[in-house]
């Protein structure tokens, strides 16, 4: 970083990630069809100030505060709920929780370009979210919630549809980059958190629950008062309360059109081959840590806490460097071997340096999502970003 930073070479891409963090806290929007700009903002829009990949980043932080907080009551909860056959049901829990997804995702998108973002947001955020206080009451019940909860746990689709309608194309990946790195820097110190709460607070795991329960509430609240619509009304397909047709509610037709498009087909297979396994592996990862390896929960913490740090500087200062000199492809390529790398690290070892060594080359592949994001989201029009 020293080197990155001192370099006349590189002078010029230091001075491009401080014009755009300074677009990201300054919340400046960019006039492009579609897009809000702060001279002529939609006056139906509510919210503070004009729509920015600020607002984007805090409901992502938010949310996933709360379920890092979730980490350990989730552990025992699953440990609980089936002691026998732990890892057949939390993946039975995550695979219907992915099929609900699949379903729905075209239709909430669909609707998204049509009548707006910001209620599909508040939507994925509660529904996701609505599961946390179910654990006090009955843990097998929690777990249908999660999976069921499915139907609406597209935030990142939604929030990287918002990201579309306040940046332009050449200044897309770096926010894709922020908002991914959001989600991991929400993971630093949550789990250990809700660690601390439990072995000091009168009220244990409860606590962790109460608190990430109001945590959920606050970021629906900062939803409804505080994030702008982000869709112009003249790019809006219809108005709250129109019909759209079912082709876009469809799922299976969105995959007839795949092979309309050459280039989105391989992207999609890049998707399809680099998610099955990385899927089957964070469903269940820390509860392998933790079981398998014989991690401690401070442990786990303290793994979640170091792995994501390591991603938020991938996602930022790597991937923007990445971009400005290898471009779309070649970005994705290197994420694409770091994953090779780890989930072969992972398959074959239990020996706590190593997990830590894959720790290091995960945190690295974690560049892969926001660059096939701005990827498919440099061949979209601004109406078809959901």
């Amino acid at each position: 970083l020293v080197l990155l930073y001192f370099s006349p070479k590189h002078q010029s891409m230091m001075k491009m990630i401080h014009k755009r963090l300074k677009r990201f806290f300054g919340s400046t929007s960019v006039k492009k069809r579609g897009v809000v700009s702060e001279e002529k903002a939609d006056k139906s829009f509510k919210g503070c100030g004009s729509p920015s990949v600020f607002h984007a980043t805090m409901v992502i932080f938010w949310e996933f505060f709360a379920w890092g907080l979730m980490t350990t009551p989730t552990l025992s909860a699953v440990s609980r709920a089936f002691p026998l056959y732990t890892f057949l049901f939390n993946g039975l829990v995550q695979g219907i929780k992915g099929i609900l997804s699949f379903l729905c995702a075209p239709l909430i998108g669909a609707l998204s370009d049509a009548w707006g973002r910001k209620s599909f947001l508040l939507l994925a955020v509660f529904f996701t979210c609505a599961p946390i206080p179910i654990l006090l009451l009955d843990s097998l019940v929690y777990f249908v919630a999660v999976a069921l909860s499915g139907i609406f746990a597209v935030t990142f689709s939604v929030v990287f549809s918002y990201v579309a309608d306040c940046t332009s194309e050449e200044n897309r990946s770096f926010s894709y980059g922020l908002v991914s790195a959001t989600f991991a820097a929400s993971l630093v110190i949550s789990p250990s958190l809700g660690n601390f709460i439990i072995e000091y607070s009168a009220g244990g795991e409860r606590d962790v629950i109460l608190l990430a329960a109001g945590i959920s509430i606050l970021n629906v609240a900062f939803i409804i008062f505080c994030v702008p619509e982000s869709l112009q009304e003249a790019v809006r397909k219809s108005s709250w309360g129109s019909s759209i047709s079912w082709e876009h509610a469809d799922p299976f037709a969105s995959l007839r059109k795949i092979g309309n498009s050459p280039e989105l087909l391989r992207i999609c297979v890049v998707v399809f081959l680099s998610y099955l396994p990385e899927a089957g592996q964070y469903s269940c990862f820390f509860l392998y840590l933790k079981q398998v390896v014989k991690f401690t929960n401070e442990g786990v913490g303290f793994f979640i806490a170091v792995l994501c740090i390591l991603s938020v500087l991938a996602q930022t200062l790597l991937l923007s460097f990445l971009m400005q000199y290898l471009k779309y492809k070649r970005t994705i390529i290197i994420g694409l071997c770091f994953q090779l790398c780890q989930l072969l690290i992972f398959g074959l070892s239990t020996d706590k340096v190593i997990m830590c060594m894959g720790g290091v080359l995960a945190a690295v592949s974690s560049i892969t999502y926001p660059g096939i994001s701005a990827l498919v989201s440099r061949n979209a029009e601004a109406d078809q970003q959901g």
